[in-house]
């Protein structure tokens, strides 16, 4: 139904409902790393860090509802979100056969957790839509700010504390951005996340020499951490937004860039300075072929169907083959779920994937926009890591928002009693 909004300035409200949405993800997001090398303060981090911020987005979704709107939405790309908790469900009954139970018990309740996270941090943000119309409060905002400030800190770190914050690799002959603090490519990840978000900040103008400083600290972290998949997807961003700017003085500002920037830092990082030694390096993609051509020709046929229990990948803790490396995880996230639910999970989760990107398309041109940018650095970052349906990770996190995003829309009736509380709360006449 259409109503009558009573003109109130809302802006004190809406900047502390802000800044709350932005912390709140930014913890939400921090507690996926590994701030201790000892492990018994890394776990409760991470569980105290994750069950309070589920807490916060919890109380931040009621704090809106007091200030004066109504849970009115509705439901809708509904069997995108439905195969989501059957692709958990069916990792919840793996633990049957799971060949380590705690450890698959341990992935799941995190995934899970982070779900029902996701699920009030999402209705606060439909909520904000529906009962005050033109907030500025956006999701690229957000996800863009967070990830801008976790890289802030590693690139702070990398100067002031390279020890902590370099990963050494192929026998210390090569440093990348994340120490054991996060994967180097997962940091990478993050980083185009970051840039997905605030290249919108910057197509709306919005504070444009604070948000090019911000992309320019992303490209800066995005290149430290070595990542090739990430690289690509930030590429692929840019290119996307060329694509949708109506602008031509700014698209072609920004394909002389990409032509000047993008041939060297491909040969830096893809092609790794053209070293003869590390082409092969190249072409194996670090070895991932390999040792996917063994988990699919000796792995798979022990346990087809369902495999060995959610996030395991053989009967043992690591998966190794004559010529591979031992591996916990498939460095796949499609792979991964093949190995611990079998074909059966595997198409479950195909199919959940086709129904996001099919409800993505469906968005108005806006939220579409957005939700394709955000996708591209996870999908992409999904073929050579954990990805969205691996361990838990907070590419799991940025993909459950994505899912959930589709999924509401305002309801068209309200209650008596809803419309009760709205002229209580002084919001309509």
């Amino acid at each position: 139904m259409q109503l009558q909004y009573i003109p109130i300035n809302h802006e004190r409200f809406l900047k502390r409902t802000n800044w709350k949405l932005f912390l709140i993800l930014l913890l939400m997001t921090a507690c996926f790393f590994t701030w201790s090398e000892n492990v018994a303060i890394t776990r409760a981090i991470k569980v105290v860090g994750r069950i309070s911020m589920l807490i916060a987005s919890y109380n931040v979704f009621k704090s809106i509802l007091k200030y004066g709107a109504v849970d009115h939405l509705q439901s809708k790309n509904i069997f995108a979100p439905i195969l989501y908790v059957v692709y958990l469900l069916l990792g919840f009954v793996s633990f049957m056969w799971s060949t380590d139970v705690g450890y698959s018990a341990l992935q799941w309740f995190m995934t899970a957790q982070t779900l029902v996270f996701c699920f009030f941090f999402i209705k606060s943000l439909y909520l904000l839509d529906s009962f005050f119309p033109g907030h500025f409060i956006k999701i690229y905002n957000l996800t863009g700010n967070v990830a801008f400030t976790l890289i802030l800190v590693f690139v702070i770190g990398m100067w002031v504390n390279p020890d902590v914050f370099y990963r050494l690799t192929h026998g210390g002959e090569e440093a990348r951005l994340g120490g054991y603090l996060m994967n180097p490519n997962e940091l990478g990840m993050l980083a185009g996340v970051g840039i997905a978000g605030l290249t919108f900040d910057l197509r709306r103008n919005y504070k444009r020499w604070l948000t090019v400083f911000k992309l320019l600290i992303l490209f800066y972290g995005l290149l430290a951490t070595g990542s090739r998949s990430s690289l690509i997807g930030a590429l692929l961003i840019i290119g996307f937004h060329v694509l949708q700017s109506k602008q031509k003085k700014i698209a072609l500002t920004i394909i002389t860039a990409l032509v000047v920037i993008a041939p060297l830092a491909i040969y830096k990082i893809v092609l790794k300075n053209g070293d003869p030694e590390r082409m092969e390096e190249v072409l194996t993609l670090t070895g991932r072929l390999p040792f996917w051509t063994a988990l699919i020709n000796e792995g798979l046929p022990r346990e087809p169907l369902l495999g060995f229990g959610f996030m395991r990948i053989d009967y043992k803790d690591f998966f190794q083959s004559t010529h591979t490396y031992p591996g916990k995880m498939t460095h796949n996230t499609f792979m991964q779920v093949l190995m611990n639910l079998g074909f059966i999970g595997l198409t479950i989760s195909v199919f959940q994937v086709i129904l996001t990107i099919r409800g993505i398309v469906q968005e108005d041109s806006d939220k579409k926009n957005t939700l394709i940018c955000l996708f591209i650095p996870l999908v992409i970052n999904s073929f050579t890591e954990f990805g969205i349906f691996g361990e838990s990770n907070y590419g799991i996190l940025f993909y459950q928002l994505i899912i959930l995003y589709i999924s509401f829309q305002p309801g068209k009736i309200l209650s008596p009693g809803q419309l009760l509380h709205l002229k209580k709360t002084k919001r309509i006449v």
